[in-house]
């Protein structure tokens, strides 16, 4: 069966820093990615939250679920 959680949702760049930027550069940007990109075509029999599970998620099958980890909090990055 196909894990979802064999990719990672967090993805990281490197932008370009000018040399004439009055501001301290940020190195290091990330952004999520949903994880109904590494999806495709729905599995047939994917296992399902409960309801009441599904409505505290906001979906009903776990695999497209993904919580947004804030990247700012401290100890993260």
């Amino acid at each position: 069966m196909f894990n979802v959680k064999e990719f990672s949702q967090r993805k990281y760049y490197h932008p370009y820093v000018s040399p004439f930027d009055p501001c301290p550069p940020i190195l290091v940007k990330s952004y999520e990615t949903p994880p109904q990109l590494y999806l495709g075509f729905q599995p047939y029999g994917l296992p399902q939250f409960s309801p009441q599970e599904a409505l505290r998620y906001g979906t009903l099958w776990p695999a497209l679920y993904s919580p947004y980890d804030n990247p700012y909090e401290q100890g993260r990055e």
